[in-house]
């Protein structure tokens, strides 16, 4: 049986309209035929804002149902009852958040049909179950363009279209100073509203966030030219012509224009010479560019990593390829090859030192990433913070502003206030760089990441830096925290004091809540150190971090201490922040009876011994 896909939001926000966060009409929020399409029948073909389901691709918006009176479920618990229980060949799963109803996706009307008669009257968690067909989404590009229609229509002028600097860099416009006057505005008001909700929903933490601090935005060293690493868009800008660059809106907003990203300041000259040299080849090509409309076409994206260490430049051709046979494969590759061989800037000293073509097409059921296929050149880039060196594979993290990394880091570094007998957890470690920074600064670190690949690079930096108290375990975070503290524990000498800190750089999304769980069962970790790219939506962690302890959050609460944010992306209205949470301390006695609980429910298990099983639960999930 395939693995379902459930539909969620992705590292950092590498820019606002990147390829990987580009929606497709299967990401829309579901709203009925009969609310989009009131005269389907008198609609030109061209205009028809349901014409993509003739596409193949799209077979699981035809195929959908919805499943109503579901309760507060957990998405996983769902997924488990569809899948494992009920053996449906279900292929995705789209649930809004705080909603009783969710929408169930399979690729043939038979499915469809089974699931609806074995789902409708369904007694599921003390509810029945109501299970019917859903009408399918309207293509939002379409529907966008007979609403521009409609309007320009009872308007003489047409609304501006935006540029990328309004698009990419809309504080470019603002000196430096004022920029970080309204980043510390916005963060105060959002750390403001995350305080309120955390005293309402737990009233002990009052006094402690009486106490809590926010210690401003810190400037990034870099103001411009800062990226390092950048994913451009291959389409066309308004005049029709080819253009390598960033998408002006999404495709749920209704557009496809593509703007040049030469005027933009974050941008590096090395990876603006990037995109234009790949924007000449597109434009010589017999390959067309993709055309996300209907799927045609061929060149999707480029992948730009930069650095400004060694000069290094690392490109990463995207392709579609479901529209192409192998040997026109090929020669896409083998022009690729060719092109870059040759292709330099003399003056500025700009070439291409790696090579790599992506599949980049629709993705199959349980897979998380396109593959990639190494063609010329090295392997890697190497940068360096903090005068460490750092191996970078393409699909690494590495985060996207060098220089503002070190003052993250040591602001990480400050707020954790590890000693010399402590040991950090880096959870979601990527390759190794917050790791490596803390290790001269502790006793050991041990990091867990998802990425095998990434883990492999922790390794090889470690190494290639002669740090050798730091280790590293590809896995699920979720199934590694609690092996991981038991090492510590029981490896820490009988009367030797215990210093357990944990450090989280999740995705932009967060920690899933199973993390947390593990986090706060985990007694021995009495700080944590979360640095979140993307506040807002962390909020959510931080309030889990914080609830009374439950059945599901067992162990007591962690409570914000001190917070500092640092200025990653200067120009745009992102901002990195750092909160230290605390662990709430209980009265004497009831401390020392929780830790030896929680170690007696750890299982005697090593971080190597659940490498089998945490495997397997990540290609459940």
């Amino acid at each position: 049986m395939s693995e379902v896909t459930i539909e969620s939001k992705e590292k950092c926000p590498d820019a606002p309209h990147e390829t990987e966060q580009e929606c497709t009409v299967e990401k829309i929020v579901e709203k009925s035929l009969d609310e989009t399409a009131k005269d389907e029948n008198s609609t030109d073909a061209t205009n028809d804002e349901f014409n993509y389901l003739k596409r193949s691709e799209f077979t699981s918006e035809i195929y959908k149902i919805e499943v109503r009176n579901l309760g507060y479920f957990g998405i996983g618990e769902f997924k488990k009852l569809l899948k494992s229980k009920l053996n449906l060949n279900v292929t995705k799963i789209k649930s809004p958040l705080r909603k009783e109803f969710a929408f169930v996706c399979f690729r043939s009307e038979e499915d469809q049909q089974r699931a609806i008669e074995t789902l409708n009257g369904y007694k599921w968690k003390g509810k029945v179950l109501q299970a019917a067909a859903a009408k399918a989404s309207a293509d939002p590009l379409q529907k966008r363009r007979n609403e521009n229609a409609q309007r320009e229509e009872k308007e003489s002028q047409p609304k501006r279209q935006r540029t990328s600097a309004d698009a990419i860099c809309p504080y470019a416009a603002f000196p430096y100073e004022e920029q970080l006057q309204k980043k510390t505005s916005e963060m105060e008001e959002l750390l403001k509203k995350f305080t309120n909700k955390l005293r309402h929903t737990n009233q002990a933490a009052k006094k402690q966030l009486n106490e809590f601090k926010f210690n401003g935005v810190k400037a990034s060293p870099q103001i411009n030219g800062y990226r390092n690493k950048n994913e451009f868009t291959v389409g066309k800008n308004s005049s029709g012509d080819i253009v390598v660059g960033f998408r002006l809106g999404s495709y749920a907003d209704g557009s496809v224009e593509v703007s040049e990203i030469q005027d933009l300041p974050h941008i590096p000259d090395s990876a603006k010479w990037a995109a234009s040299s790949f924007q000449q080849f597109v434009r010589n090509s017999n390959f067309l560019p993709f055309n996300p409309e209907d799927n045609s076409g061929h060149i999707r994206q480029l992948m730009v990593r930069t650095s400004a260490h060694t000069g290094e430049i690392m490109l990463v051709a995207g392709v579609y390829s479901s529209n192409m046979n192998e040997t026109e494969l090929a020669a896409l590759k083998q022009n690729l090859k060719e092109y870059y061989d040759t292709c330099t800037d003399e003056a500025k000293g700009f070439k291409c030192t790696s090579l790599y073509y992506q599949d980049v097409k629709h993705r199959e059921a349980g897979q998380t990433i396109s593959p990639i296929e190494h063609i010329s050149g090295s392997t890697h880039n190497t940068d360096t913070i903090h005068n460490l060196a750092f191996k970078i594979s393409p699909l690494a993290f590495f985060q996207i502003n060098t220089q503002g990394a070190e003052v993250l880091y040591d602001k990480a570094i400050e707020l954790a206030a590890p000693q010399p007998h402590s040991t950090v957890l880096d959870i979601c470690c990527g390759t190794g760089t917050i790791a490596l920074a803390f290790a001269k600064h502790c006793k050991q670190v041990l990091g867990v990441e998802i990425i095998p690949e990434a883990i492999k690079d922790a390794e090889f930096n470690a190494a290639a830096n002669s740090i050798e108290n730091c280790k590293f375990f590809a896995g699920n975070a979720d199934d590694y925290i609690q092996s991981m503290v038991r090492e510590v524990v029981y490896g820490n000498a009988p009367g030797a004091p215990l210093d357990l800190i944990a450090v989280v750089d999740p995705p932009r999304a967060g920690l899933h809540n199973r993390s947390i769980a593990a986090i706060r069962a985990a007694t021995a970790i009495k700080r944590l150190v979360y640095i979140s790219c993307n506040p807002v939506h962390a909020q959510r962690n931080w309030i889990e971090l914080g609830r009374p302890e439950s059945k599901q959050y067992k162990g007591d609460p962690f409570f914000p201490k001190t917070a500092i944010a640092v200025d990653m992306f200067p120009h745009t209205t992102h901002t990195e922040l750092v909160i230290l949470f605390e662990r709430a301390t209980q009265p004497d006695g009831e401390e020392e009876n929780k830790e030896t609980t929680n170690a007696e429910t750890i299982k005697d298990t090593t971080p190597e011994e659940k490498g089998n099983a945490a495997d397997i639960e990540a290609n459940k999930s």
